[in-house]
């Protein structure tokens, strides 16, 4: 009997703000242990909630730049537990009015070839919820200490249907998800600083059966590849014993990144063991329209629609869109250049993806660090498709450029790049290299193009490559002809 996995993912993206959710405390990383606390965070008796309008803002913006739907009336609840990592013993949470209904994300799962798009594949959403972000523990041999700054940070709850098959889904998902956040200004994403963190439900079926399988959700996916390895283990382990006629129990497991396999945790608890109840101090929030379109027109264009719109408008191939589309900042450095220049948009991008990437990484600047500006790109890409330098003479300028900061015209003339020969050397060039290669000359004139590349190395050795490759190759084809 073949099997299938069922996969559904629930994505905890923290929100980008100065203070926590339900209060003025600061929010933040890397601060001393338990410093960014106030009675509120620590569910003393007599501490309020307020809300962050920050918060609301953020998932806002996630639920428009996601497709849901947001419904005119949220309300606030609480989910009751016992853990260590929750001083209120409950959670200020979502359960049947939340913020956000419905969504989709786009997803790419790579092709063949990096050479062209992936296919491309829609993953519905169920919700998104605004809740409380719980402390961390940190178990050492024999002791467990806990940390409460992360307590109380405004977090997000982003949950999607069983609609995914494979852990490369999941992969392409969370990628996907990461970028539009980034891209929107709601969270940096950062995985080691607990900024998105995920879970997998994961269930496993026969192929045709349309019930679902008994799921088991799988915790201590710390990023994205653990997230893509724990599901294609935990779909192999659920298979083989589906195959022993074995049953799967319902239960929450973790991944062993160490060492690559899961291990189960506890039972898993149904929505009734939590104990809803409508939290009784905070009151419902109502979203009218002048509120959703205020924040949707701070919506950016989002990675895909703009790595289309790339690939249409500045003609660029798939391998320099994939490089520049994921990070917005590099993108809009690539445009400031590109759109005063279209028909030069493919050899901007081509010094942004290989030049430029490779300087920043070697120096470890910033892209807001870097000299070279769009202006200074233009006049790079001018010089060398006017034929001033050649392209390989156009990666030294390049270099000076980032060092200097100087304009492509002004490291040419101080350096002595411009050929100081004219066209007639060049044509003497031209027929001493067709004299001493007689064959690539025959071949070139029996059909064979490519031959010409063996007279034009020749040429532009004489040159100190210096001379124009499309003159030589006009010359070159004149002569023999």
């Amino acid at each position: 009997m073949e099997y299938e996995a069922v996969i559904g993912l629930e994505v905890h993206v923290q929100i980008k703000a100065e203070s926590k959710i339900f209060t003025r405390c600061k929010a933040g990383f890397g601060f001393e242990p338990n410093t960014l606390v106030d009675p509120v965070v620590m569910g003393l008796p007599g501490a309020l909630p307020v809300m962050n309008k920050k918060a609301l803002d953020g998932v806002i913006k996630a639920g428009l730049a996601l497709n849901c739907t947001i419904p005119d009336v949220c309300k606030w609840d609480r989910k009751n537990y016992f853990y260590p990592d929750s001083p209120n013993n409950y959670q200020i949470t979502q359960y049947d009015q939340p913020i956000c209904e419905g969504g989709l994300v786009e997803i790419e799962l790579s092709g063949d070839s990096r050479a062209a798009m992936g296919e491309h594949k829609k993953i519905q959403l169920t919700r998104i919820h605004l809740e409380n972000d719980v402390g961390k523990l940190n178990h050492f041999t024999e002791d467990s200490l806990v940390d409460y700054n992360r307590a109380g940070t405004s977090l997000m709850e982003i949950v999607t249907e069983p609609d995914m098959h494979s852990g490369d889904e999941a992969f392409a998902f969370l990628t996907a998800v990461r970028q539009i956040m980034v891209y929107c200004g709601i969270s940096d994403c950062d995985m080691e600083k607990g900024q998105m963190r995920a879970d997998a439900n994961i269930s496993v079926r026969p192929v045709g059966q349309k019930e679902l399988g008994s799921k088991i959700e799988l915790k201590n996916l710390n990023s994205i590849t653990g997230v893509k390895n724990g599901i294609e283990y935990e779909i192999k382990r659920q298979t083989r014993e589906l195959k022993k006629g074995n049953t799967i129990t319902q239960a929450t497991w973790r991944w062993d990144a160490d060492q690559g396999r899961t291990e189960s945790m506890r039972e898993k608890e149904d929505a009734h063991d939590y104990r809803y109840l409508p939290d009784p101090d905070l009151m419902p929030v109502r979203i009218d329209d002048e509120w959703k379109n205020w924040i949707r027109a701070e919506i950016p264009e989002l990675p895909f629609d703009k790595q289309r719109r790339f690939i249409e408008a500045y003609d660029l191939p798939y391998t320099i869109t994939s490089v520049l589309v994921p990070d917005r900042e590099l993108s809009e450095y690539f445009e400031a250049a590109a759109k005063r220049s279209p028909k030069m948009a493919q050899a901007i991008g081509n010094y942004v993806t290989n030049d430029v990437l490779r300087e920043l990484s070697e120096t470890g600047q910033s892209l807001a660090e870097c000299k070279v500006t769009a202006e200074h790109l233009l006049s790079l890409v001018n010089a060398v498709e006017k034929g001033t330098i050649t392209k390989q003479i156009g990666k030294d300028v390049f270099l000076e450029m980032f060092k200097s900061g100087e304009l492509a015209d002004a490291v040419i003339e101080r350096k002595g790049l411009k050929p100081n020969f004219d066209e007639d050397q060049v044509k003497v060039w031209c027929q001493e290299a067709i004299d001493e290669n007689p064959r690539p000359v025959d071949d070139f004139k029996a059909g064979n193009e490519k031959a010409l590349n063996a007279l034009l190395g020749p040429v532009m050795k004489k040159s100190r490559g210096k001379a124009n490759p499309q003159i030589v190759n006009q010359l070159l084809r004149e002569l023999i002809s």
